[in-house]
């Protein structure tokens, strides 16, 4: 296999994102661009909300530009996916959208590249066989999954991204996951390997300027177009679900964990606020640097399990790691209540 393949788009990809990254830190801080502030982003100082312009514009033009790739509608799909994205995104960047008009478009997101022929046929099995979600002309059950796994994703990263490199850091491992994946001889997939190559130079790019003490973010529109990517990424290499799900396995546990402590509250679960685990591992005395690298560390862990085991050793290990976090969060709550106690 000719691995210039790929190692040509990451480079070209990777090289763009930088440059991009380089040029709109320098903007950002000349003509002072007004980004809006989020207590839910921690930063070591005031960085560029435009990463999101970097990652998505090195993921593009790279896309365009090779010739490897051959253009079909699932792929236009996710060229207007990335540009919807970007836009809602900024928008948000700048000027808050509430959660109702951001999850508006997430689905119509959605609904768009299912439409191009982003779709899931089925998914597999772990006790033998597959589940049809394709019913013929009966659409709905696939339109739904697709849905529900794109906005799942989108927003995982979303949240996931408070501190320096941390979303970044995620999205290139996945996205490198995913790269190996679709050179497995089970799956051989050149195009996906390609587009995941493009995807990881891009976020590398970015992330040398992300990484603590960070200079740039990602942004709204950066953060939901990582876990749209690798949402995409997972059903272009033959539905790998269960293998995106793995590699993002921290911070969507975390989002539902969330979501549960929000209703529990008798706040909306949408609301932002400094419930998730990289917030609370900060209050246990945690640095951003310390915070990121366990992340990398154990997303990296899981994403080797991914490449060496089949369904039902995935579906054992997603349980697990379910298990282990619900009482590391319990544990961590518990530490939190209880050093409030002892302050009061």
């Amino acid at each position: 296999m000719d691995y210039n393949l790929f190692i040509i788009p990451f480079l070209k990809s990777f090289l763009i994102a930088a440059g991009l990254s380089l040029c709109l830190i320098v903007l950002s801080g000349k003509i002072k661009m007004a980004n809006r502030k989020s207590f839910r982003h921690i930063h070591s100082k005031k960085v560029s909300r435009l990463g999101g312009v970097a990652i998505i514009s090195a993921f593009l033009i790279s896309i365009l530009t090779d010739h490897n790739l051959v253009a079909t509608s699932q792929l236009y799909g996710v060229i207007v996916a990335s540009l919807i994205i970007l836009a809602v995104g900024l928008w948000d960047d700048f000027w808050k959208l509430d959660w109702k008009t951001q999850l508006f478009f997430q689905i119509c997101t959605a609904i768009a590249v299912f439409i191009m022929g982003v779709q899931v046929e089925y998914i597999t099995n772990p006790l033998g066989g597959v589940v049809f979600l394709n019913l013929g002309k009966y659409l709905i059950p696939s339109l739904l999954f697709v849905i529900a796994w794109l906005v799942i994703m989108m927003n995982s990263m979303n949240w996931l991204d408070g501190i320096d490199g941390l979303s970044g850091g995620v999205a290139f491992i996945g996205a490198t996951t995913i790269f190996f994946l679709s050179l497995n001889p089970e799956v051989n997939q050149p195009p996906v390997g390609i587009i995941s190559a493009v995807l990881a130079g891009a976020v590398l790019g970015f992330l040398i300027f992300n990484f603590y003490p960070a200079r740039i973010m990602a942004g709204t529109s950066g953060a939901m177009f990582m876990g749209f990517s690798l949402a995409a990424l997972a059903i272009f290499a033959g539905t790998k679900i269960a293998t995106a799900l793995l590699i993002m396995a921290i911070p969507v546990i975390d989002v539902f964990w969330v979501m549960g402590e929000r209703i529990r509250a008798g706040d909306s679960i949408f609301k932002s606020d400094t419930r998730h685990l990289h917030r609370k591992l900060m209050e246990l005395g945690w640095t951003q640097r310390k915070i990121t690298l366990f992340f990398y560390a154990v997303t990296f862990l899981i994403a080797a399990v991914a490449l060496n085991t089949r369904t039902i050793g995935k579906l054992i290990t997603i349980f697990s790691v379910g298990i282990i976090m619900v009482m590391a969060l319990t544990i961590i709550n518990k530490k939190l209540l209880y050093d409030v106690k002892n302050k009061s």
